[in-house]
């Protein structure tokens, strides 16, 4: 990278990390001043570089050296993720292959997978990224992590771990699964730091409960939870289960993977953005118009240091806003409410599942699992709330007429609502499969 990058940089240092960088307490015209150079560099190596970008700035009617101006980023063409399927899967790689140390990829359930690449420069900007992410969280050099993210082609895992031990914590790589084992190796090696997805952690609570121990008393004081949308109930019964403090990491492997932006644990206010390398903007989810600070809407990336696959413009299709920092000058992304492209709508009704999530965890006996199934009975679309009964509870008849009631009264709309016997609903190992659509091949005009 040009060394006039370092500006502002995180200056050349040991292996571990001693404390915050000076670019995540620098003024906003810093910060400014340094996303202003880095977004020039980064829109010139795109076009440079990737015949999609040459291609895709020639047909929007822009080029580099329009951007003058951090308002003039809105000027140029977004990408998507069909956009990355359409060029795998090296096409949307800005050097040459022999320069690539690490190639991650999405699951590719719905279509060809997203394909992502790393230079050397960038493993060592995702590890620093990783590293300042569990600083705010509260994690220390010298803490034990339990790192209970995937590893493989999914970016949680091995995001997660070279960012600790940048920070020079002691990993354990458990990965997901073996719920059983987690819970001994919890026990047995006592870290203070777990990395999760939400909905699994709450599994290794359940597995506390089974095993007759008490979740509160273990060594675990902080978790790091991310990958999946959720919300503040979950976090209370989180935060009240284990006597931890639960925060948000946010990430996506199209932008690098975990350590986009994390919440800082004095606040815990939403994520602070890393903006010295992620330059965000919201935009309308249906017109693509950019919004000001505050207001709702989709989230968007650029870039600013990435070598190999630089992106400009992302849609994410998270659902938040933007808002000022405040453990940080770094500006703040509301936790992620939801996904654009995850909305559902139901008898004209626009619902997100993190609606329903908010009712159910109201409830003093219902758990935090769950499954929306939609199906079609005639021309009327049905719903259906699969949600389980904490163990050993009675009285769930009552206890789905009230949840009927209170989604009636906050979404609008009337489901369906069964309560599960403990232990009855699928555990996802990574991301949780909240929605079961039935209705594929019927007509939905």
């Amino acid at each position: 990278m040009q060394g006039r990058f370092r500006r502002l940089e995180e200056s050349p240092r040991p292996q571990l990390m001693a404390g915050l960088d000076r670019i995540e307490t620098a003024s906003r015209d810093e910060i400014a001043a340094l996303q202003l150079d880095r977004l020039a560099w980064t829109l010139r190596h795109a076009y440079d570089h990737v015949p999609h970008y040459r291609a895709a700035f020639t047909a929007a009617g822009v080029h580099p050296d329009d951007f003058r101006t951090l308002g003039d980023l809105n000027r140029f063409p977004f990408t998507t993720k069909q956009d990355l399927r359409a060029n795998y899967p090296f096409g949307m790689f800005a050097v040459p292959r022999e320069k690539i140390l690490r190639i991650h990829a999405s699951s590719g359930t719905t279509g060809k997978p997203t394909v992502v690449g790393y230079t050397a420069a960038d493993l060592d900007t995702w590890a620093l990224v990783a590293a300042r992410s569990l600083y705010a969280a509260g994690a220390r050099p010298g803490m034990i992590l339990h790192n209970a993210y995937g590893y493989g082609l999914f970016t949680g895992g091995l995001g997660v771990h070279y960012g600790a031990e940048r920070l020079g914590m002691a990993v354990v790589p458990v990965s997901g699964g073996m719920t059983e084992r987690q819970v001994q190796l919890i026990a047995d090696f006592q870290p203070e730091v777990i990395t999760v997805t939400p909905s699994y952690m709450l599994a290794i609570l359940d597995e506390f409960h089974r095993q007759g121990l008490d979740p509160a008393a273990c060594s675990l004081r902080i978790g790091i939870f991310g990958a999946e949308p959720w919300t503040n109930a979950m976090r209370a019964e989180i935060e009240a289960g284990f006597g931890m403090d639960a925060v948000d990491i946010y990430g996506l492997s199209e932008v690098i993977g975990p350590g986009v932006a994390n919440e800082c644990i004095e606040t815990k206010d939403g994520p602070h953005i890393w903006e010295d390398h992620f330059y965000p903007e919201v935009v309308d989810p249906g017109t693509g118009e950019a919004l000001p600070d505050g207001s709702p809407g989709e989230l968007v990336f650029t870039s600013l240091t990435k070598e190999a696959m630089p992106v400009i413009r992302y849609r994410t299709r998270d659902l938040t806003r933007l808002l000022p920092g405040t453990a940080r000058t770094m500006r703040r992304m509301e936790r992620v409410t939801g996904r654009s492209d995850d909305m559902l709508i139901v008898r004209g009704v626009n619902l997100f599942p993190t609606q329903i999530e908010e009712q159910l965890l109201k409830s003093p006996i219902l758990t935090g699992h769950y499954q929306l199934v939609l199906t079609r009975e005639g021309r009327m679309d049905e719903i259906t709330v699969h949600v389980e009964a904490r163990p050993g509870i009675d009285g769930t008849v009552d206890e789905a007429g009230k949840l009927v009631t209170r989604i009636k009264d906050t979404i609008g709309l009337t489901a369906r609502v069964v309560i599960e016997a403990s232990g009855t609903i699928e555990r996802s190992l990574g991301k949780a499969r909240r929605v079961v659509d039935k209705r594929s091949g019927l007509d939905q005009s």
